[in-house]
């Protein structure tokens, strides 16, 4: 087996290019979400209200928060000290409806709750605290399963106010139903007087306020907010998280726009609401908040994330990722299908793979080729990866596991690794190119052009490059998202759309870690999408259409994956978890893999164009 490495140096990266405001949605700039947040909070400010406590519907005096702060103490202590039949006055099926007005509210409740007349103010700690609190990584601990993620927004639709109270159907979005901290049997709502008493104030009810049932047969494996299971069992008011499911992506899109607008005071508010927010949610809604709150709250205190990730952890979450959902299974499914055609009666075979990771696309591919009849041809692989921040050499690795492969599959296996800062950095005269009546070759790119976008000139320079390695075909796998506009804020709706989808087709993973691990994976590029510009922004992903339009205008002309693949590609999801949720869509000649009819990724084949004409 031969095998060489090459250290390419990168060409100079240019300046950063700086990010500018613009005003994305709506009507204009005066008349955007953001704009009404500043006015409300300014009107609330004058008025002597807490302007975090306002943001969440709840009027409190500046100077009543000591007292609200008792008051939420004391009925904190009180329902934990009642026992089950004492409680005459909140059976289990009544639903307390909260009124905006917290303080009246609080009476109301402690006075029904006939409250202990000793009560030590001294050492109680305000719950309202925990309205201020960061973002925390405990979000991301185990949490139920949801139900499908939709996020469908409308830029041109500005509601008079955020977070004016409305069923699911006002809006054009759904949240994931939650169970909040607790779960819960159903149970049956009723009004109680606190509810008259909000009507006659002309107060429209805002959340409601479950009361669980104290008995551990109600309770179902309670989960502290930081997702560790708990042995008590004592009752606890639940926050409707659906309500809290529609307020939170509001603050997700208010904040993004205050950002956009560079009006960082607002946007650090909305951002500490957000992960007060996530905590009412389970499931992929929790994750997918808690990931997008962190990106902003890097990119509004310039916490840049560091790059690139170390590669035995990059290669870790990989791995994951392509062991919990079908995505990269069906990438590289659907590219080998295409290289398997377009070598049919070759000798000799040529791949040259830009992504070339852990090379878990090829073995299934030598395979192939070993049982083709009349024998295999001989086999050439050439792969390209970063360089390793160990010093390691990682590709040599892939290469020696590979070559035993073809030894044990009776394939004549050559192999050359080259490791490159950017698939820029590449020329066609390193790779030791050989006639095309000697040897075919074919070039494969598994989520790897996008990143090339952030370097201006970079993929007309490689699509160049490609063009003299003369291939018999190109296969190409990128996400079917666009998250390369030029406003943020369409980026960051594109993208919050984008990923929710993502994160609610892992729920159904099989294994915790994998899905934990795959997470994280997505985690990062959310943080990249979100937080970073300029060269740092890598992860630039665009549409298929967009895609045909690069190649189009550098010579390549489409080819049909064709119908075989199609089926065989089907297949391959039913094999995986029984394929529910996940289909494949044929467009004009490509194969999309989506969840729930939502396209994710996107495997085109291209040649070209004058090898076509002839």
């Amino acid at each position: 087996m031969k095998r060489g490495r090459y250290h390419l140096q990168p060409n100079p990266d240019p300046s950063t290019i700086g990010s500018s405001s613009v005003c994305g949605g709506g009507s204009g700039c005066t008349n955007g979400k953001a704009k009404m947040w500043e006015d409300e909070a300014a009107a609330q400010q004058d008025c002597g209200m807490d302007e975090l406590l306002a943001v969440l519907g709840y009027k409190v005096k500046t100077s009543d928060m000591a007292e609200v702060a008792q008051k939420l103490a004391q009925l904190e202590e009180v329902m934990c000290n009642v026992q089950d039949d004492g409680i005459s006055q909140l059976a289990s099926e009544t639903v307390h409806y909260n009124p905006s007005d917290l303080s009246t509210w609080l009476e109301s409740m402690l006075s029904e709750l006939n409250p202990p007349s000793a009560f030590d103010p001294v050492g109680t700690t305000p719950l309202a605290a925990a309205a201020a609190a960061t973002l925390d990584d405990s979000f991301l601990g185990p949490a139920e399963s949801s139900t499908l993620t939709t996020l469908d927004f409308d830029n041109n639709n500005n509601q008079k106010r955020i977070f004016a109270e409305a069923s699911c159907s006002d809006y054009d979005l759904k949240a994931i139903p939650g169970k909040a901290i607790y779960s819960q049997r159903p149970q049956t709502q009723t009004h109680d007087s606190s509810s008259s008493s909000s009507t006659q104030n002309n107060v429209k009810p805002d959340k409601r306020l479950k009361p669980a049932s104290g008995s551990n047969s109600d309770i179902l494996a309670p989960v502290s907010a930081y997702g560790i299971p708990t042995e008590s069992s004592r009752p606890v008011v639940l926050v409707d998280s659906q309500e809290n499911g529609i307020r939170l992506v509001h603050a997700l899109m208010a904040c993004a726009e205050a950002v956009q607008q560079n009006n960082l005071n607002l946007a650090e508010a909305l951002v500490k609401q957000i992960g007060f927010l996530a905590i009412s949610q389970t499931g992929a809604m929790r994750k997918v908040a808690t990931y997008f709150a962190e990106a902003l709250a890097r990119r509004i205190y310039r916490l840049y994330p560091q790059n690139p990730l170390d590669h035995s952890l990059s290669d870790a979450l990989h791995m994951h990722f392509y062991e919990t959902c079908p995505y990269l299974k069906f990438a590289h499914f659907t590219a080998n299908q295409a290289i398997l055609e377009a070598f049919e009666g070759k000798k000799r075979v040529h791949v040259i793979d830009f992504s070339m990771n852990q090379g878990m696309q090829w073995p299934a591919l030598m395979q192939a080729l070993a049982l083709r009849v009349g024998g295999p041809p001989a086999f050439r692989l050439t792969g390209i990866g970063p360089p390793s921040h160990d010093n390691s050499d990682h590709l040599q690795e892939v290469g020696w596991k590979l070559a035993q492969l073809a030894e044990t599959i009776h394939v004549e296996f050559e192999y050359r690794g080259f490791v490159a800062n950017s698939l820029a950095d590449l020329d066609a005269s390193m790779l030791d190119l050989r006639p095309s009546d000697v040897e075919a070759v074919a070039v494969n790119s598994v989520f790897e052009l996008h990143k090339l976008l952030a370097r201006p000139g970079a993929v007309e320079k490689v699509l160049s490059v490609v063009k003299q390695m003369n291939p018999e075909i190109v296969t190409i796998v990128e996400q079917e998202a666009n998250h390369n506009g030029p406003v943020f804020l369409d980026r960051f709706t594109e993208s919050l759309h984008y990923y929710s989808t993502l994160f609610d087709s892992l729920e159904g993973s099989v294994s915790s870690q994998d899905k934990v691990m795959a997470e994280v994976y997505l985690g990062k590029q959310i943080c990249n999408v979100v937080a970073c510009e300029g060269v740092d922004r890598v992860e630039r992903h665009e549409t298929l259409t967009q895609w045909r339009n690069h190649l189009g205008s550098a010579g390549f002309a489409p080819v049909h994956l064709g119908s075989n693949a199609f089926k065989q590609a089907s297949m391959l999801l039913a094999l995986f978890a029984g394929g529910d949720g996940y289909g494949v869509e044929e467009n004009n000649g490509c194969l999309m893999l989506g969840w729930h009819n939502r396209p994710i990724i996107a495997t085109s084949a291209w040649k070209l164009a004058n090898k076509i004409m002839s």
